[in-house]
């Protein structure tokens, strides 16, 4: 695996993909420090400072809002809203796709899948919209933010909330997200991995750092004695980490091969068929989507509680906040419910028994001991079934664990520490991972080189190997560079002359 990693920049095109893909990383986390103009970054700064000092934040709301904005809507970046409103605009059309038989026809038609990304566009833009004025009206009230809270203790956010500063406030919040996704893109083409993942997997990345300072803090405080106990907990969660991606890796690979026989048939002077092809189906088919699906269903609830007038401060809905925002009981009770549910309810969206049984009927295969057509469908559907079962009872589980490990350490569910345990952030990282290590294989084995895995193979590495659109031009890559070392001098300069 290490000479692996040491060929990757033996190949001038793997190379460039990845010196182009961390050049557009570093710009992502610039946009995200950025402050929105008519922002008083000094109180942004003190309030983080001050967060810091409590290892035991940033979890609820907050927590799943880092996954998405990487700290934006913290930070009140120029990415506040990150990849937010296209992850949701993707959700709504694939599930439109699913439901709207015109849409089902044009994302079969030559050029239907152009228009459909072109349709998710626009509707990302207008969620952006929606989203960045209620980001925007939240700044200039910031006491009723669920994922700032205490900071009007710092001095007022937003000096002068006027109706100018609030129009330029949300172009430039909707113009961070379009750029966003224009990054997201050049990354696709001409770096490696899926640029929207990538996104994703960096801004959770970027909350690994706090993380392990508040682990540092918890377990081995720099004031009183050391407790050897404490110390000992600490190498269980690591060691109890390592067996929870070990397990998400052999999960998320995780798939069941039908065996699919096709006949023999002869095309002029050649013979096709007669020979034996295997069917995947995936244990965890539905990926990240449902944990995604609750996670973003159940923090409504607590935003609107926050919102409407009248409501907020009341008895009861400080009660149900604290149930559904801070990892409650019900929290919990609803969120597995409900991803155990929406597992099952994408793979009847988007796994079609019917017509991959009609399409081997077409093409003259058929799967040993059982019958073409509709037998076929259903021996599919049944077995596609049980493989979900096993699938959403795993994603139930890695949604409950972190507050399983909180009560055995001590943490409460709303740790920072918590996160990378399980949920949202440990699949998305697993998957993303995986993907990247996929495309790099290919390219390895392309130019006859040895991938990670000499004997096996990763799963699907070949995937990629229709990917014809080419690196990023080396000049491009070279200013992209100048410019971020530029940056980073200047912010340097900037720091030091301040003093900090």
């Amino acid at each position: 695996m290490i000479s692996a990693f040491t060929n990757t920049w033996k190949i001038p095109e793997l190379r460039d993909r990845i010196l182009f893909t961390l050049a557009l990383i570093v710009i992502i986390r610039l946009g995200v420090h950025i402050t929105l103009p008519g922002v008083d970054g000094t109180v942004i700064k003190a309030w983080l400072d001050d967060q810091t000092k409590n290892p035991l934040t940033g979890g609820g709301i907050s927590a799943l809002l880092t996954v998405f904005s990487g700290g934006g809507l913290q930070q009140a970046g120029i990415f506040a809203l990150g990849i937010m409103p296209y992850i949701s605009a993707s959700i709504m059309v694939q599930l439109m796709t699913a439901v709207v038989p015109k849409l089902s026809r044009l994302a079969r038609e030559d050029g239907g899948r152009q228009k459909i990304t072109q349709y998710t566009r626009y509707i990302t833009i207008g969620i952006a919209l929606v989203q960045g004025f209620f980001v925007a009206k939240s700044l200039t009230n910031p006491g009723n933010i669920p994922y700032m809270n205490g900071i009007e203790k710092f001095g007022n956010l937003v000096p002068d909330p006027s109706i100018m500063w609030m129009a330029l406030t949300v172009i430039t919040i909707v113009a961070g997200t379009v750029l966003l996704l224009w990054i997201a893109d050049q990354i696709t083409e001409k770096g490696i991995g899926n640029g929207t993942s990538i996104i994703i997997t960096v801004n959770i990345i970027s909350a690994l750092p706090g993380a392990l300072i508040q682990a540092w803090k918890f377990f081995i405080p720099s004031q009183g004695e050391v407790n050897a106990f404490n110390a000992m907990w600490m190498v269980v969660m690591i060691a109890l980490l390592l067996v929870v991606i070990a397990a998400t890796i052999a999960i998320t690979q995780a798939q069941r091969r039908i065996a699919v026989q096709y006949a023999k048939r002869v095309v002029g002077r050649k013979q096709f068929g007669g020979q034996t092809q295997y069917l995947p189906l995936k244990v965890n088919y539905a990926g990240v989507m449902p944990i995604i699906f609750a996670s973003a269903v159940l923090s409504l609830p607590p935003l609107m509680l926050q919102w409407i007038p009248g409501v907020a401060g009341q008895p009861w809905a400080v009660k149900l906040y604290g149930q559904l925002s801070d990892g409650g009981v019900w929290f919990y009770i609803l969120g597995g419910i409900g991803i155990f549910l929406f597992s099952y309810f994408w793979v009847a969206m988007m796994f079609q028994p019917s017509q991959i049984a009609e399409d081997l009927k077409r093409n003259g295969g058929y799967i040993p001991g059982v019958r073409p057509g509709k037998p076929t469908a259903d021996f599919l559907d049944f077995t596609m079934t049980r493989l979900t079962f096993a699938g959403a009872f795993f994603m139930v589980g890695i949604f409950v664990l972190p507050v399983l490990v909180g009560s055995l350490v001590g943490l409460p569910p709303g740790s920072l520490v918590l996160q990378f345990f399980g949920g949202t952030s440990l699949l998305i990282m697993v998957g993303v991972v995986l993907d990247v290590m996929r495309q790099v294989e290919t390219q390895l084995l392309q130019k006859h080189y040895d991938g990670f895995l000499r004997k096996g193979k990763l799963k699907g590495r070949y995937d990629r190997l229709s990917q014809t659109s080419g690196a990023a031009s080396r000049s491009a890559i070279l200013y992209l560079w100048i410019i971020i070392a530029i940056l980073i001098v200047v912010g340097i300069t900037a720091a030091v002359y301040r003093g900090y």
